[in-house]
């Protein structure tokens, strides 16, 4: 990348930075925290439907995606969510990366994970051994996870999807635009779901956080290598 290209960049950058600080009391987390999580950047791919969810495109060719639509899609989520026996509520992850913030945010607020592969039948077959009723479904990617978005939508179980640039809307009911492959974006995705969702149900108060760090949402490249080795 050329100096005049990294120089366009940081002015992406900056530009993000300059309308978080300048709203920052209606940020879930400061506006540096949510930057260096990467929770804003896309990829190379744009899809017709994540167009209003697009901040601008960097001079190397990736979208970046609005923060401060992210931040109120989470808001949106989560009270919806929590209105849901969380019993009732599958989350689920086939990409590696999403593994272990799943894990720790039905940890925390004791939705039912689903981490690698969907078994088909899982919502659409009552003789199932593993059945899953279902009220709700939560997916980190809807390309790798389109097993379940498909049997969702097919029984009329509402889908809440994270979205990234590449990503198109088919079966789902409501996005959350977001960077759905890094380790980091990830976890701070999730960990801010579920703070705000025991926030909704008046488990956390409303200045109150979760006791979990998000570090612990995050998956190690050692976890994700050994996983990896595995398979």
């Amino acid at each position: 990348m050329s100096d005049e290209e990294k120089e366009s960049e940081r002015g992406v950058e900056e530009g993000l930075r300059k309308e978080g600080e300048a709203a920052e009391a209606e940020f879930l987390l400061p506006i540096d925290n949510l930057l260096s999580a990467g929770v804003h950047i896309g990829t190379r791919v744009k899809t017709k439907d994540m167009i209003p969810f697009i901040y601008r495109v960097r001079p190397d060719g990736l979208f970046v995606l609005d923060a401060k639509k992210t931040d109120e899609r989470i808001r949106m989520a989560a009270k919806f969510i929590s209105r849901f026996n969380p019993k009732k509520v599958v989350v689920v992850s086939s990409r590696l990366y999403g593994r272990t913030p799943v894990q720790k945010f039905c940890e925390v607020t004791g939705c039912i994970p689903i981490m690698g592969r969907f078994l088909p039948g899982l919502f659409t077959n009552p003789s199932h051994s593993e059945h899953i009723e279902a009220d709700i479904l939560i997916v980190t990617d809807p390309k790798a996870d389109w097993q379940a978005v498909s049997e969702a939508s097919s029984v009329g179980i509402p889908v809440v999807s994270l979205c990234d640039t590449d990503n198109d809307f088919r079966d789902i009911d409501f996005v959350i635009p977001i960077n759905n492959k890094g380790r980091r974006s990830l976890a701070t995705l999730y960990w801010l779901l579920a703070l705000e969702i025991l926030k909704a149900r008046g488990e956390v108060q409303q200045d109150g956080t979760l006791q979990v760090p998000i570090d612990s949402f995050e998956t190690k490249l050692v976890e994700a290598r050994a996983e990896s080795t595995e398979i």
